[in-house]
Protein backbone atom coordinates (compact mmCIF):
# COMPACT_ATOMS: atom_id res chain seq x y z
CA UNK A 1 0.00 0.00 0.00
CA UNK A 2 1.46 3.63 -1.24
CA UNK A 3 2.42 6.23 1.87
CA UNK A 4 -0.78 8.26 2.46
CA UNK A 5 1.19 10.79 1.46
CA UNK A 6 1.20 9.18 -2.15
CA UNK A 7 -2.87 9.21 -1.87
CA UNK A 8 -3.31 12.77 -0.84
CA UNK A 9 -0.77 13.65 -3.62
CA UNK A 10 -2.42 11.60 -6.84
CA UNK A 11 -5.91 12.67 -5.68
CA UNK A 12 -4.77 16.34 -6.01
CA UNK A 13 -2.86 15.70 -9.40
CA UNK A 14 -6.34 13.89 -10.84
CA UNK A 15 -6.89 16.88 -13.53
CA UNK A 16 -3.15 16.99 -14.46
CA UNK A 17 -3.22 13.40 -15.24
CA UNK A 18 -6.22 13.62 -17.48
CA UNK A 19 -4.26 15.41 -19.90
CA UNK A 20 -1.62 12.86 -20.26
CA UNK A 21 -1.76 10.10 -22.91
CA UNK A 22 -2.38 6.67 -22.30
CA UNK A 23 1.59 5.78 -22.78
CA UNK A 24 2.25 8.58 -20.55
CA UNK A 25 0.20 7.66 -17.64
CA UNK A 26 1.95 4.16 -17.74
CA UNK A 27 5.42 5.43 -17.56
CA UNK A 28 4.68 7.15 -14.98
CA UNK A 29 2.84 4.53 -13.28
CA UNK A 30 5.43 1.85 -14.07
CA UNK A 31 8.43 4.69 -12.68
CA UNK A 32 6.76 5.11 -9.58
CA UNK A 33 5.50 1.87 -8.73
CA UNK A 34 7.51 -0.99 -10.53
CA UNK A 35 7.22 -4.18 -9.37
CA UNK A 36 4.09 -3.68 -7.11
CA UNK A 37 1.97 -2.78 -9.49
CA UNK A 38 -0.13 -4.70 -12.02
CA UNK A 39 -2.54 -4.58 -14.86
CA UNK A 40 -5.59 -7.27 -14.41
CA UNK A 41 -6.01 -8.46 -17.55
CA UNK A 42 -9.55 -10.15 -18.80
CA UNK A 43 -8.44 -10.63 -22.38
CA UNK A 44 -10.57 -7.91 -23.53
CA UNK A 45 -9.58 -5.81 -26.56
CA UNK A 46 -8.44 -2.83 -24.02
CA UNK A 47 -6.51 -5.29 -22.06
CA UNK A 48 -4.29 -6.47 -25.05
CA UNK A 49 -3.28 -2.65 -25.89
CA UNK A 50 -2.49 -2.08 -22.20
CA UNK A 51 -0.27 -5.12 -22.28
CA UNK A 52 1.32 -3.93 -25.81
CA UNK A 53 2.29 -0.38 -24.71
CA UNK A 54 3.34 -1.81 -20.93
CA UNK A 55 6.23 -4.14 -23.01
CA UNK A 56 6.94 -1.91 -24.87
CA UNK A 57 7.47 0.21 -21.69
CA UNK A 58 9.66 -2.50 -19.54
CA UNK A 59 9.35 -6.10 -20.52
CA UNK A 60 9.35 -7.01 -16.77
CA UNK A 61 5.94 -5.17 -16.05
CA UNK A 62 3.88 -7.80 -14.62
CA UNK A 63 0.20 -8.60 -15.83
CA UNK A 64 -2.13 -10.94 -13.79
CA UNK A 65 -5.47 -12.67 -14.74
CA UNK A 66 -8.54 -14.23 -13.14
CA UNK A 67 -9.49 -17.51 -13.92
CA UNK A 68 -12.67 -18.11 -13.14
CA UNK A 69 -12.84 -21.72 -14.67
CA UNK A 70 -15.66 -20.69 -16.90
CA UNK A 71 -13.65 -18.74 -19.56
CA UNK A 72 -14.06 -19.21 -23.28
CA UNK A 73 -11.86 -21.26 -25.43
CA UNK A 74 -10.81 -18.10 -27.37
CA UNK A 75 -9.80 -16.46 -24.36
CA UNK A 76 -7.23 -19.19 -23.10
CA UNK A 77 -5.96 -19.35 -27.06
CA UNK A 78 -5.28 -15.65 -26.53
CA UNK A 79 -3.55 -16.15 -23.31
CA UNK A 80 -1.48 -18.51 -24.91
CA UNK A 81 -0.63 -15.73 -27.80
CA UNK A 82 -0.23 -13.12 -25.62
CA UNK A 83 2.83 -15.18 -23.96
CA UNK A 84 4.09 -16.32 -27.03
CA UNK A 85 4.19 -12.83 -28.53
CA UNK A 86 5.82 -10.79 -25.39
CA UNK A 87 7.86 -13.93 -23.77
CA UNK A 88 4.89 -12.37 -20.68
CA UNK A 89 4.31 -14.81 -17.75
CA UNK A 90 0.77 -14.15 -16.70
CA UNK A 91 0.03 -14.68 -13.41
CA UNK A 92 -2.70 -16.53 -12.91
CA UNK A 93 -5.16 -16.47 -9.65
CA UNK A 94 -7.94 -19.37 -9.58
CA UNK A 95 -11.05 -19.28 -7.19
CA UNK A 96 -10.33 -21.30 -3.85
CA UNK A 97 -11.49 -24.90 -4.92
CA UNK A 98 -13.34 -24.93 -1.83
CA UNK A 99 -15.86 -22.11 -2.40
CA UNK A 100 -16.68 -22.96 -5.64
CA UNK A 101 -17.36 -26.83 -4.73
CA UNK A 102 -20.05 -25.24 -1.50
CA UNK A 103 -21.79 -22.54 -3.96
CA UNK A 104 -22.38 -25.15 -7.01
CA UNK A 105 -23.60 -27.57 -4.47
CA UNK A 106 -25.99 -25.77 -2.78
CA UNK A 107 -26.89 -23.58 -6.01
CA UNK A 108 -26.18 -25.59 -8.94
CA UNK A 109 -23.51 -24.99 -11.52
CA UNK A 110 -25.21 -22.35 -13.30
CA UNK A 111 -27.05 -20.52 -10.56
CA UNK A 112 -26.05 -16.91 -12.09
CA UNK A 113 -29.19 -17.16 -14.30
CA UNK A 114 -31.94 -17.65 -11.48
CA UNK A 115 -31.04 -14.51 -9.68
CA UNK A 116 -28.54 -11.24 -9.84
CA UNK A 117 -28.04 -12.06 -5.76
CA UNK A 118 -26.69 -15.50 -7.00
CA UNK A 119 -25.06 -14.23 -10.11
CA UNK A 120 -22.82 -12.03 -8.19
CA UNK A 121 -22.41 -14.77 -5.47
CA UNK A 122 -20.74 -16.47 -8.37
CA UNK A 123 -18.59 -13.53 -9.66
CA UNK A 124 -17.41 -12.99 -5.86
CA UNK A 125 -16.34 -16.71 -5.90
CA UNK A 126 -14.68 -16.63 -8.91
CA UNK A 127 -13.78 -13.31 -9.44
CA UNK A 128 -13.76 -10.96 -6.23
CA UNK A 129 -12.02 -13.07 -3.58
CA UNK A 130 -9.24 -13.84 -6.38
CA UNK A 131 -8.70 -10.04 -7.00
CA UNK A 132 -8.18 -9.47 -3.61
CA UNK A 133 -5.61 -12.22 -3.47
CA UNK A 134 -3.68 -10.63 -6.35
CA UNK A 135 -3.35 -6.79 -5.20
CA UNK A 136 -2.55 -8.04 -1.55
CA UNK A 137 1.01 -6.87 -1.85
CA UNK A 138 0.59 -3.91 -4.59
CA UNK A 139 1.09 -0.61 -4.45
CA UNK A 140 -1.26 -0.23 -7.63
CA UNK A 141 -3.11 -1.90 -10.50
CA UNK A 142 -4.16 -1.42 -13.98
CA UNK A 143 -7.24 -1.54 -16.02
CA UNK A 144 -8.74 -1.47 -19.16
CA UNK A 145 -11.58 0.64 -18.01
CA UNK A 146 -13.55 3.09 -20.40
CA UNK A 147 -15.42 5.57 -19.88
CA UNK A 148 -17.45 5.29 -23.30
CA UNK A 149 -17.97 1.08 -21.83
CA UNK A 150 -21.65 1.50 -19.73
CA UNK A 151 -23.52 3.22 -17.66
CA UNK A 152 -21.42 2.01 -14.54
CA UNK A 153 -18.37 3.59 -15.60
CA UNK A 154 -19.01 7.03 -17.00
CA UNK A 155 -17.21 8.68 -13.80
CA UNK A 156 -13.54 6.59 -14.18
CA UNK A 157 -10.33 8.62 -13.41
CA UNK A 158 -7.23 7.90 -15.58
CA UNK A 159 -5.66 8.01 -12.14
CA UNK A 160 -7.80 7.41 -9.20
CA UNK A 161 -6.87 6.26 -5.20
CA UNK A 162 -9.06 2.73 -4.90
CA UNK A 163 -10.17 2.55 -1.18
CA UNK A 164 -12.14 -0.59 -1.72
CA UNK A 165 -8.62 -1.92 -1.94
CA UNK A 166 -7.27 -0.61 1.14
CA UNK A 167 -5.94 2.74 -0.47
CA UNK A 168 -3.69 1.43 -3.82
CA UNK A 169 -3.54 3.74 -6.56
CA UNK A 170 -5.80 2.36 -9.96
CA UNK A 171 -4.48 3.48 -13.39
CA UNK A 172 -6.99 3.62 -16.15
CA UNK A 173 -5.04 4.96 -18.93
CA UNK A 174 -7.79 3.99 -21.45
CA UNK A 175 -10.24 5.94 -19.71
CA UNK A 176 -11.05 8.59 -22.41
CA UNK A 177 -10.45 6.29 -25.90
CA UNK A 178 -13.06 5.04 -27.86
CA UNK A 179 -13.95 1.64 -29.46
CA UNK A 180 -12.61 2.91 -32.11
CA UNK A 181 -9.34 3.94 -31.37
CA UNK A 182 -8.70 0.56 -29.50
CA UNK A 183 -9.02 -0.92 -32.92
CA UNK A 184 -7.10 1.32 -34.36
CA UNK A 185 -4.10 0.66 -32.16
CA UNK A 186 -4.42 -3.06 -32.20
CA UNK A 187 -4.58 -3.09 -36.16
CA UNK A 188 -1.63 -0.75 -36.61
CA UNK A 189 0.28 -2.14 -33.99
CA UNK A 190 -0.56 -6.06 -35.23
CA UNK A 191 -1.54 -7.04 -31.35
CA UNK A 192 -3.14 -10.20 -30.54
CA UNK A 193 -6.74 -10.12 -29.96
CA UNK A 194 -9.63 -12.25 -28.88
CA UNK A 195 -11.33 -13.98 -32.18
CA UNK A 196 -14.45 -13.62 -30.05
CA UNK A 197 -14.29 -10.21 -31.73
CA UNK A 198 -14.81 -11.19 -34.39
CA UNK A 199 -18.03 -12.73 -33.86
CA UNK A 200 -20.29 -9.91 -32.37
CA UNK A 201 -18.62 -10.18 -28.68
CA UNK A 202 -17.33 -6.28 -27.73
CA UNK A 203 -17.12 -7.51 -24.16
CA UNK A 204 -16.21 -11.00 -23.48
CA UNK A 205 -16.18 -12.18 -20.00
CA UNK A 206 -17.27 -15.93 -18.69
CA UNK A 207 -18.45 -18.62 -21.67
CA UNK A 208 -22.03 -18.74 -20.09
CA UNK A 209 -22.44 -15.35 -19.00
CA UNK A 210 -21.72 -13.58 -22.92
CA UNK A 211 -22.87 -13.74 -25.80
CA UNK A 212 -22.62 -11.91 -28.52
CA UNK A 213 -24.63 -8.63 -29.61
CA UNK A 214 -26.71 -7.44 -32.60
CA UNK A 215 -25.74 -4.43 -34.69
CA UNK A 216 -26.72 -1.29 -32.73
CA UNK A 217 -27.24 -2.72 -29.24
CA UNK A 218 -24.90 -1.57 -26.61
CA UNK A 219 -21.34 -3.33 -26.62
CA UNK A 220 -22.00 -4.73 -23.25
CA UNK A 221 -25.66 -5.40 -23.99
CA UNK A 222 -24.43 -9.49 -24.50
CA UNK A 223 -22.67 -9.32 -20.82
CA UNK A 224 -25.33 -10.68 -18.16
CA UNK A 225 -27.72 -9.98 -20.92
CA UNK A 226 -30.48 -11.16 -18.63
CA UNK A 227 -30.01 -8.25 -16.08
CA UNK A 228 -30.93 -4.28 -16.55
CA UNK A 229 -27.39 -2.27 -17.39
CA UNK A 230 -27.30 -1.03 -13.74
CA UNK A 231 -26.37 -3.95 -12.38
CA UNK A 232 -23.86 -5.39 -14.89
CA UNK A 233 -20.97 -5.29 -13.42
CA UNK A 234 -19.26 -8.84 -11.23
CA UNK A 235 -17.73 -6.23 -8.19
CA UNK A 236 -14.08 -5.82 -9.17
CA UNK A 237 -14.69 -2.32 -9.99
CA UNK A 238 -16.28 -0.26 -7.00
CA UNK A 239 -16.53 3.38 -6.38
CA UNK A 240 -18.00 5.95 -4.05
CA UNK A 241 -19.76 9.02 -5.75
CA UNK A 242 -19.27 12.39 -3.74
CA UNK A 243 -23.27 11.71 -2.44
CA UNK A 244 -21.64 8.58 -0.72
CA UNK A 245 -23.90 6.20 -2.75
CA UNK A 246 -21.77 3.09 -3.72
CA UNK A 247 -21.84 2.31 -7.30
CA UNK A 248 -20.41 -0.71 -9.14
CA UNK A 249 -18.61 -0.32 -12.62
Amino acid sequence: MPAPEVAESIQARVEEFEARTAQEILGWALAEFHPRIALAASFGAEDVVVIDMLMKLNGGARVFTLDTGRLPYETYALMEAIRERYGLAVEVYFPQADAVEVMVREHGVNLFYQSIENRKRCCGVRKVEPLGRALRGLDGWITGLRREQAVTRTEVRKVEVDPDHGGIVKVNPLADWTWAQVWEYIRAHNVPYNKLHDQGYPSIGCAPCTRAVAPGEDPRAGRWWWENPETKECGLHVAKRTSGQVVER
